[in-house]
């Protein structure tokens, strides 16, 4: 399902009073309101990954998944699968964390979301300068990190790492390390 958005302060504002359907995940990109069913495959993976992330951090920073993040264009608002919060962030008038409290963000890809996240993500992430971003395709069983964001949509470094190999997330004065083994590959799951 496909809306357009109208001009607001933040991509989210559009949806202030809307009750959205279960089981869908819910972003804005190019000014479209786009709903996808929730696939189990990425649920898997953050279940997987959210723990460990989170043990890591203890009280330096903290992890979301699937909250909306308020970023400097009405015409995109992502919910990232996983976006590690920097220590002491605010969160703004509307009750939401803002592009520039991200330190990491971890995005599981699927068919239907590849071009988000290979692209549109990728570019916005890195023109916004999120350090880290983190691509995880159960489908090719891989891992990609990025890092060191340009203004201009790109990330200076990319690391790919395969499923069973330990997936560092370089954060600002420490580093998470997160176990792939038992994020499932596509085909895998029964």
């Amino acid at each position: 399902m496909a809306v357009t958005v109208m001009d607001a302060p933040s991509a989210w504002d559009v949806l202030d009073g809307v009750t959205l359907p279960r089981g869908y995940r819910v972003e804005i990109t190019d000014g479209k309101i786009i709903m996808t069913p929730q696939g189990e495959y990425r649920w898997k993976v953050i279940l997987e990954a959210a723990p460990q992330i989170r043990q890591q951090l203890a009280a330096r920073g903290d992890i979301l998944s699937d909250v909306m993040i308020d970023f400097p264009s009405s015409q995109y608002g992502y919910a990232p699968d996983l976006a590690i919060i920097a220590p002491g962030a605010q969160r703004n008038g509307c009750g939401r964390f803002e592009w520039h409290s991200l330190e990491a963000v971890l995005e599981v890809v699927s068919k239907s979301s590849r071009d988000n996240d290979f692209a549109k993500k990728f570019r916005l992430y890195a023109e916004c300068g999120i350090p880290v971003y983190g691509v995880i395709d159960p489908e090719a069983g891989v891992c990609t990190v990025h890092r060191h964001p340009a203004r201009t949509g790109t990330y200076a470094d990319e690391v790919e790492v395969p499923f069973g190999a330990d997936l560092l997330l370089p954060l600002a004065g420490r580093e998470i390390a997160v176990r792939t083994g038992g994020f499932p590959k596509a085909g895998e799951l029964s």
